[in-house]
């Protein structure tokens, strides 16, 4: 049960950062679909620098952090390439995402071959913590502060962060306001493409850190692949509402589908069946359509997220 907790946590927390960041471009009005190719980036650069960085022999939560910096910086870069097309060029948002989705891996494994000679990226994992004293608390210690990683936590973190942000703040206010009704924000005095280019930025950053904080805990290795989180992760953004709290739930919900697919093996009921393990990795995603069917129509998705801003129509 421990076990399977923890892959819980390992599994929803991307999905609640990514989710996150796509949030805060949907709310100020640009649909960035681009979130898989954000966290292909994020993970290429974050972990190549682990992979050079450990010869070095920098290794622990100092090199853990630097990386952390560095997806989040690449995802912000990658963005702006989003943001440029969809803001400034007015371009369909929806094709200029897929064209970075296409770009991403293919980017990725043409520069680790260039470097390396192999597409895939080797890293030594030294992040797993203790957390001092909550690591002894009987049933929860084990579960949540042992073998833990900081990501764990940041991604919480970020979490009130946002919600804060989003309905506690003059910026967040704005966001919004340019998600539902550019013209009227303009006509506040609002700079409504400002407002698109920070939401779309944090998108970037978030996407970018989703990215590392995915493989890291479940792999020691990157293969330009997050395994359709990013697409994921726009799933979770849907089912939550746009709302930073539901978002939550969604990602946990979907979290404990992938856990139960990645860890079912050592549960005795579900071994037991005889299932084939192709059907458990299909779960996460078969239950994702179903929700969606179920929940898309009641969607209460920021009116005029994917329609280009144009200050001279109104």
């Amino acid at each position: 049960m421990i076990g399977v907790v923890q892959q819980m946590m390992y599994f929803s927390i991307p999905l609640l950062v990514v989710a996150l960041g796509a949030m805060f471009s949907e709310r100020s009005g640009i649909i960035n679909i681009a979130m898989e190719g954000i966290m292909i980036m994020g993970a290429f650069t974050s972990v190549l620098f682990l992979n050079i960085s450990s010869r070095f022999g920098l290794a622990g939560q100092l090199q853990l952090i630097l990386a952390i910096l560095i997806a989040s910086a690449t995802g912000i870069l990658f963005s702006l390439l989003h943001a440029y097309a969809s803001i400034n060029m007015k371009a369909d948002q929806t094709i200029s995402g897929t064209a970075l989705n296409m770009f991403a891996p293919a980017f990725a494994i043409f520069v680790a071959r260039v470097i390396q000679g192999v597409q895939q990226i080797q890293f030594v994992n030294t992040f797993r913590m203790n957390v001092p004293l909550l690591s002894k608390i009987p049933v929860i210690g084990p579960m949540f502060f042992e073998n833990a990683y900081i990501t764990t936590y940041l991604g919480f973190l970020i979490l009130i962060i946002s919600a804060f942000v989003l309905f506690r703040t003059r910026f967040g206010l704005r966001l919004r306001a340019c998600g539902e009704n550019p013209h009227a924000a303009d006509a506040a005095g609002i700079n409504v493409q400002r407002m698109q280019y920070a939401g779309v930025m944090i998108s970037g950053a978030l996407g970018g850190l989703g990215g590392l904080i995915f493989v890291v805990p479940t792999s020691v290795n990157f293969n330009a692949d997050v395994a359709g989180y990013g697409f994921l992760a726009i799933a979770v953004l849907i089912f939550g509402q746009w709302d930073p709290l539901k978002i939550l739930g969604a990602s946990l919900f979907f979290g404990i589908m992938k856990a139960v697919s990645a860890s079912y093996s050592s549960i005795a009921f579900l071994a037991g069946l005889g299932i084939s393990s192709y059907f458990y990795k299909m779960v996460p995603y078969i239950v994702t359509l179903i929700v969606l069917i179920f929940t898309s129509r009641n969607s209460r998705a920021p009116k005029a997220e994917g329609i280009p801003f144009d200050k001279g129509q109104r």
